[in-house]
């Protein structure tokens, strides 16, 4: 029945627990000779009954005098395989050993069974295409090198262990922990399925605890101590598996040193149908730099904050240099980049004063954001100072024969740059002129999209505390300090004001203030591409596909940050701008950016870091890839004004 109900939700693989066609609890029962011809019975009934679906069930299997703790993969009408136990414990409520014999005691890697000739191994792998699935029974998993590692050498991305783990108190959490374990250092989905209600309490209990991780990331859990039978589902992203085992070379150097071990790992081909199925039991995270759950959000915040201020001790300690010189705008990078500096102060014990702050107001400083930095200097305690930059901007604007200097309401992106180069001029020759070092602002967003003026600009500085922070992540800190209260109530009445303000460079005059967003698009689409490509390596048509299922709704996914939906033609329109300007215009500036110290998992842009590529590479794959993607969905999509709307995006 469950395994129907499985095959009718499309899953390509459902796993029961250990010698779950017999029972575990049943001591010398199992050497007995009417319950070996019942088991073959339901084998045989199961294997008739087995379709596309890939069926693991667990069975007591005596082959050449030998009774063996046994899984039985059944595809499509066939035995696949059977993978005897290898490990028996035999230890306080075990006694494994004394019926069953480990695998290694097989005469035989073949066996004859219900009619067929299969392999009969726990080396042994099943493989239909990019699925490829391991198996190994309970135990198995619990020793220092488990079967499974051999089968994901040999490319097993899905590991499943028919489990009958009895429980006792705090075992559960410690199988999670184990479980989590094998996926993340096997780079693979990790299914484990433990036996439930209906074994025998003669002497112990059981929980039916089934959990499911990839790649050490949580997917599903089942109800534990249910009372009924149920079904615990997870949508698998096996391109993922894939990208994080190409990445990590380490992980193929080590199974080189076991080569003779993964060389006798068997592969069976089966074939089955590949179906469209929808992402059912997978949430997707609008953010992947912010976590939805709150305690996660406050550690993250917390090691993010703190890996950015150890940085900068150590480069002030390394350098000699006491005194820091920093531009304040009164927006939400120089603020957080702020914060870290008044932090690290704290730390080397030296006075907030030696933090130089700057407020430098150009033609487009709008009063609210120049008032808050104002008053935030002010609240922190550091030297606070304002730096008008327009005469100077005028004088290079006559310089250069620009038309704003003759009156002409023009503003270019010369005359924007203007002004980011004479904040940074007049910062680092304060630096020279007070012994201190540039702290640099600009976050990881920014430099993704090379939002930022190259070289005597806000790309450059001494030391980049913010460079691997995304935009989104800088929000939630700034909360996080204050709901922590490291700076007082007065400064954090001011941090507040700033959460509130619209983000914008305010380099262009107008009664209307200059948004970033309305420039580039929505930053929280420009995080979400910026770490499915970087940390993932996705094409555009997955990074789309992911997108639409995070973006579909606005449900809330942080109680700090706006949640908005997009739909298919903004999402595609926007990724189009990100894939060009991070592979097209803006690596040169990823080049040669400042130090800065790694934050988080999501990465770090520096090509000493994280990602390396070269300056005058051609985006041209990933427009083709895009191009496709925008063709494919224009031409299976029902709704015409989507159509439209796809359309005017191809061209």
């Amino acid at each position: 029945k469950l395994y129907k109900e499985a095959c009718a939700q499309q899953s390509a693989v459902c796993c029961f627990p250990e010698l779950c066609v017999s029972g575990y609890a049943l001591d010398d029962l199992l050497q007995q000779d009417a319950l070996q011809e019942e088991c073959l019975e339901a084998l045989s009934t199961l294997k008739r009954a087995a379709k596309d679906c890939l069926l693991l069930v667990g069975a007591p299997l005596r082959f050449d005098g030998r009774l063996f703790n046994c899984a039985v993969a059944l595809q499509n009408g066939r035995c696949l395989g059977i993978i005897p136990k290898s490990y028996l414990p035999n230890f306080r409520e075990f006694y494994e050993a004394r019926q069953f014999a480990p695998a290694r005691l097989r005469v035989s890697s073949e066996v004859a069974f219900l009619g067929e000739t299969v392999p009969f191994t726990p080396d042994v792998i099943f493989r239909s295409g990019q699925l490829c699935v391991g198996c190994e029974v309970c135990q198995d998993v619990w020793v220092p090198t488990p079967p499974s590692t051999a089968q994901c050498w040999r490319g097993a991305t899905i590991v499943c262990n028919l489990s009958a783990s009895n429980i006792t108190i705090g075992k559960a959490a410690y199988r999670s922990q184990l479980v989590q374990s094998m996926a993340a250092k096997n780079y693979c989905c990790y299914a484990y399925c433990s036996a439930g209600q209906g074994e025998s309490t003669n002497d112990v209990a059981w929980d039916g605890q089934s959990i499911i991780y990839e790649c050490g990331d949580f997917l599903a859990q089942s109800p534990r101590f249910a009372e009924d039978a149920t079904l615990t589902y997870a949508d698998v992203d096996l391109d993922r598996i894939e990208q994080d085992r190409s990445r990590d070379a380490t992980w193929s150097q080590n199974g080189a040193d076991f080569a003779d071990q993964v060389r006798r790992v068997r592969v069976v081909e089966f074939s089955r149908q590949s179906v469209p199925t929808p992402l059912t039991y997978r949430v997707v995270e609008k953010r992947p730099y912010v976590p939805s759950d709150k305690a996660d959000l406050d550690q993250r915040c917390y090691e993010c904050y703190n890996i950015q201020v150890s940085g900068l001790v150590q480069r002030m300690r390394s350098s000699g240099l006491k005194k820091l010189v920093i531009g304040v705008s009164g927006g939400l990078d120089s603020t957080h980049a702020l914060l870290v500096c008044v932090q690290a102060l704290d730390k080397l014990k030296l006075p907030r004063s030696n933090c130089l702050a700057y407020t430098m107001p150009g033609f487009a400083t709008g009063d609210k954001t120049k008032s808050y930095a104002t008053e935030l200097m002010e609240r922190l305690g550091v030297s606070a100072h304002e730096l008008d930059i327009r005469p100077s901007c005028e004088v290079m604007l006559r310089d250069l024969n620009h038309p704003y200097s003759k009156g002409e309401p023009v503003y270019d992106v010369t005359f924007e740059n203007v002004q980011a180069g004479e904040r940074t001029n007049h910062l680092f020759r304060l630096a020279n002129h007070q012994g201190a070092f540039v702290v640099g602002t600009g976050d990881l967003s920014e430099l993704a999209l090379g939002w930022c003026t190259y070289g005597v600009g806000d790309h450059m500085s001494h030391y980049g505390v913010n460079a691997s922070v995304p935009k989104s992540l800088i929000q939630c800190v700034i909360q996080w300090v204050i709901d922590s209260n490291f700076v007082g109530p007065e400064a954090n009445d001011v941090l507040a004001k700033i959460l509130s303000v619209e983000i914008s460079p305010e380099l262009i005059p107008g009664a209307v203030i200059q948004s970033t967003e309305d420039t580039l698009g929505p930053y929280d689409l420009h995080d979400f591409q910026l770490y499915q490509t970087t940390r993932r390596g996705f094409a555009p048509a997955k990074s789309a596909f992911l997108a639409m299922h995070a973006f579909r709704d606005s449900t809330p996914s942080s109680s700090i940050l706006e949640d908005r939906a997009f739909d298919l033609v903004e999402v595609l329109k926007h990724q189009r701008t990100f894939l060009r300007r991070f592979f097209l215009t803006s690596q040169f500036k990823r080049t040669c950016v400042p130090n800065a110290p790694k934050v988080g998992d999501g990465g770090s842009l520096s090509p000493r870091g994280d990602w390396r590529a070269p300056s005058d590479s051609s985006w041209a794959p990933w427009e083709r890839a895009w191009q496709r993607c925008v063709a494919w969905a224009r031409d299976t999509c029902d709704d015409a004004e989507v159509r439209r709307g796809l359309g005017a995006l191809a061209g």
